[in-house]
């Protein structure tokens, strides 16, 4: 794994014609009363950094610094670090904006927090018509076939995650309330339904976090980080002939 962090400015420009640069993004956010604020960009590095390290090198992957701030303003009624979506859409356009001007041409954002996913979408959208790169973007646990309560927020999903990657983050967690919030379990196939006050009345969580166990952390960590490492592969074949030779 490679990290731009790290790396001199001539290592990153040389980098650029033929390597995928990887940003991770995240959140800080109340994830109920067990789980800590960054719950989501741990999440994202973690996957991210178990991917990279399976790659080792094939593909050649540049890792940027995980964003640590994402849209949360459906969090503040408990506590979160909060970017507006325009604000979101700003940064993420002007780090793909700097990366492209220091020669990558091809660019991954690996996402931890749902609140940043349409957004992050959007961005790969606007950018690639402006700019002659081939961008992707996904949440981590998009990669995989979906299962019941994925991926949830602080609930069974993230707390078994953060009991296998980090146990001495969680603390005891409490039943949920019994509220079906709307924005989980629309009342009709299709709808996208928003309504005041539902994160508050269902306690910040979405499921029961009770049955979490780092085994099936573990279990739900693999497919995840499998996900990835397919993802980038395949984003890799698909891109490396006409984004991958430094081509301008």
């Amino acid at each position: 794994m490679r990290d731009l962090a790290t790396m001199t400015w001539r290592a990153v420009r040389a980098a650029g014609a033929t390597e995928i640069a990887l940003l991770p993004i995240g959140s800080q956010e109340q994830h109920a009363g067990h789980l800590p604020m960054g719950t989501d960009t741990l999440l994202a590095e973690t996957v991210t950094d178990a991917a990279l390290r399976r790659l080792d090198g094939n593909p050649s992957v540049v890792r940027l610094p995980c964003l640590p701030f994402g849209h949360s303003p459906h969090h503040l009624f408990a506590a979160a670090v909060s970017l507006s979506a325009e604000t979101l859409l700003a940064v993420l356009t002007d780090v793909l904006d700097s990366l492209t001007q220091s020669g990558f041409r091809r660019v991954l954002i690996v996402n931890g927090h749902g609140g940043n996913d349409e957004v992050m979408r959007l961005a790969v959208k606007r950018f690639a018509l402006r700019a002659d790169v081939a961008l992707a973007a996904c949440s981590y646990w998009s990669l995989t076939p979906p299962e019941p309560g994925v991926p949830g927020h602080a609930g069974w999903f993230e707390t078994s995650l953060m009991l296998a990657a980090h146990p001495e983050l969680v603390g005891s967690p409490t039943p949920r309330p019994p509220v079906i919030p709307l924005f989980d379990r629309p009342p009709h196939l299709g709808l996208t339904v928003e309504r005041h006050g539902e994160w508050a009345r269902a306690g910040g969580g979405t499921d029961d976090p009770t049955d979490a166990s780092a085994e099936t952390g573990q279990r739900l960590l693999e497919a995840r980080i499998d996900g990835l490492v397919a993802a980038i592969r395949a984003f890799d074949e698909a891109t490396r002939e006409s984004h991958g030779k430094g081509e301008r």
